[in-house]
């Protein structure tokens, strides 16, 4: 089986609301949203599977999981830096990626599979800053508290919205 799918699609456009199309929205959501539910469709057999082989009945990441990697540029109630890009696309999809992340657990909780939409961090990558501003993660920093957050996560977080450092993220 499968103890643990991370489905890390990341594409952005950087257009403000007044700039958006409707070939980058599209593209965006087809990418951050819908490939991820596709992953976790495509890959429920084999987390079925080792859910079913590992013993008791807790849900974790060691037994199955799908970790959808998320953004708090998706959150709602916090706008995570919209004064530095609108990424109206991003934010958009990320937001849909989160709720699929609660359905998913919704849905998947009698299969054994824990879900959760996990946010980085805005990390030092080619796709966290390219501008003026410098992302404060660096991507071994923001690795190293997933980690920690993924080995610590139970039955009471799935369908949650968790940051690289294991605080809820606001919807």
């Amino acid at each position: 089986g499968l103890n643990l799918l991370i489905n890390n699609a990341g594409a952005a456009q950087p257009n403000t609301l007044d700039k958006e199309t409707l070939e980058s929205m599209v593209q965006i959501y087809t990418t951050n949203t819908v490939g991820a539910m596709l992953m976790g469709q495509a890959f429920l057999p084999l987390l079925q599977k080792a859910a079913q082989g590992s013993p008791g009945s807790a849900l974790s990441c060691s037994k199955a999981a799908i970790i959808n990697m998320s953004s708090s540029a998706g959150s709602i109630e916090e706008l995570y830096i919209w004064n530095y890009g609108q990424v109206v696309s991003y934010r958009c999809s990320k937001a849909a990626l989160n709720m699929l992340s609660k359905c998913q657990s919704l849905a998947y909780r009698e299969h054994g599979v824990l879900c959760i939409a996990l946010h980085p961090g805005w990390v030092q990558t080619d796709m966290g800053g390219g501008g003026s501003i410098k992302p404060p993660l660096t991507v071994d920093a923001s690795v190293q508290g997933m980690m920690k957050v993924l080995s610590s996560i139970s039955e009471k977080e799935t369908g949650t919205f968790l940051n690289w450092e294991g605080k809820v993220v606001p919807w």
